[in-house]
């Protein structure tokens, strides 16, 4: 796999990278040039003699790039979740380090549209979870297993099924009255065929 990023650059800048492209003899006046503060996410992009502040911003989800040699089978060169977004001298610099919107106009916005948001939890709650399975890894118990035991005893009971009714005396004797004769059906007596 390749080493990408995407390079989104204002329309000024992409006319001058087009034209530094297209002519066939390369200048020393006409280099590109692209140097990164010690931070990484800031930076200086240079065409020529002009120099454009630039920002390694994060994709919200990964692009795959791919290329081809016949036009008919494309093979998949890298995942790309990053850009360098250059900006004009008086633009003012984004103040986070994820890109908000996708490279295309369906994507845009597209944290907020397409992911799910994160969910709200109770930081007293995460650490008072996180001793207790500090302890029951450690062999021992939780500090909250008593309110789980009543919990657990409440759900029992409510989801107990009802009690089968005991056999009364009464029936016992009842079938106890056929003991000298087998239990014959209906069919068995109205049978007139033989």
């Amino acid at each position: 796999m390749e080493e990408q990023f995407i390079l989104r650059v204002p329309p000024s800048v992409a006319e001058q990278i087009e034209r530094l492209l297209n002519e066939s003899s390369s200048s020393d006046d006409k280099s590109l040039d692209l140097s990164c503060s010690e931070d990484g996410r800031s930076g200086t992009f240079v065409i020529g003699n002009e120099s454009f502040p630039a920002s390694l911003l994060d994709l919200p989800c990964a692009v795959e790039s791919y290329k081809t040699y016949d036009d008919s089978c494309l093979i998949k060169t890298a995942d790309i979740g990053q850009m360098i977004m250059v900006r004009e001298a008086g633009d003012a610099a984004p103040d986070v380090t994820e890109y908000r919107h996708g490279l295309t106009p369906p994507m845009r916005d597209a944290r907020k549209r397409r992911f799910r948001r994160e969910p709200d939890l109770n930081p007293e709650f995460i650490s008072l979870v996180e001793k207790d399975l500090l302890k029951i890894m450690a062999r021992g118990a939780a500090d909250n297993m008593d309110i789980l035991a009543s919990a657990e005893q409440e759900e029992g009971a409510a989801n107990k099924p009802a009690a089968t009714p005991v056999a009364k005396d009464d029936d016992v004797r009842e079938t106890a009255a056929n003991d000298g004769e087998p239990e014959r059906s209906e069919s068995e007596d109205s049978d007139d065929s033989v």
